[in-house]
């Protein structure tokens, strides 16, 4: 009898098309590995455009298929952004979103990141629905599966808003975590969102449960389709509470794949 290739063997269990194929207990609905360099997919994203605030009072532009804010190189997508004082609020980012070409009623999303650093920085994964079924924000509801903001480095957040809960009025839903090594290494942030509750992670760590109260949509809005949205913004209401620091740019957050499983690996 032939021996096995016990080196086959081994590499087939580290790829990474392997292990994300064989988690137990699930099924990858979507991914992108980001494996080709360019311009992210057109398939997955599109992007946001402009310098209007953003409901935050955002400084940054974004862009649309400029390589210097959005790129995929190396096998990461890289979101980077740039000081420029041709433009009015003096910056340039990029906003990356699956609507119209990838949402989700309930699931496991997991997103594998590296962040920025410095006052001013806040990068953010997050979703929001594909349709406003009960009116605009906060009223059909917010996911952010990670936020950060540069003045307050390594608490790193997962927060829920809707028209009952939300920061408007001081009631949002959320907790925090610490990643001291947030901007030199990889870390891996996700939701685990049913019917009944949102339970949130940092590298399979969970730190925070949302749960449906079973009152109307004021409180739960969330069974119904949303995308996902990667972004990194400068300033800010929250990002730029305490400044914008000129000396640090540019600024990137890397990552490495977003995923979406019908449900946690187990």
């Amino acid at each position: 009898m032939k021996a096995p290739n016990l080196l086959l063997i081994a590499l087939l269990l580290s790829s990474p098309s392997f292990s994300q194929e064989s988690k137990v207990g699930s099924k990858l609905l979507w991914s992108d590995e980001f494996d080709q360099d360019g311009v992210p997919s057109d398939k997955n994203w599109s992007f946001e455009v402009g310098d209007h605030g953003w409901g935050n009072n955002e400084l940054q532009f974004y862009t649309a298929s400029e390589l210097k804010n959005a790129r995929v190189q190396g096998g990461v997508l890289v979101l980077e952004a740039l000081a420029d004082a041709s433009l009015p609020k003096g910056y340039t980012s990029a906003k990356l979103v699956s609507k119209g070409k990838g949402s989700w009623q309930y699931g496991y999303f997991e997103i594998r990141a590296k962040l920025p650093q410095g006052r001013g920085t806040w990068p953010a994964l997050w979703m929001l629905p594909e349709v406003n079924n009960f009116g605009t924000w906060p009223k059909s509801g917010e996911i952010d599966i990670m936020e950060h903001v540069g003045y307050d480095p390594g608490k790193v957040h997962g927060t829920v808003h809707t028209e009952a809960f939300n920061h408007m009025i001081g009631t949002q839903k959320g907790a925090q975590l610490m990643v001291p090594n947030f901007a030199s290494e990889f870390h891996t942030y996700a939701v685990d969102w049913k019917q009944g509750q949102m339970d949130f992670y940092i590298d399979g760590k969970h730190y925070f449960s949302f749960k449906n109260t079973g009152n109307d949509y004021k409180e739960w809005p969330f069974d119904q389709p949303f995308y996902l949205i990667l972004n990194l913004a400068v300033g800010g209401n929250w990002g730029g509470k305490e400044g914008v620091d000129p000396s640090i740019w540019p600024q990137r957050m890397e990552v490495d794949y977003v995923r979406v499983y019908n449900s946690r690996p187990q």
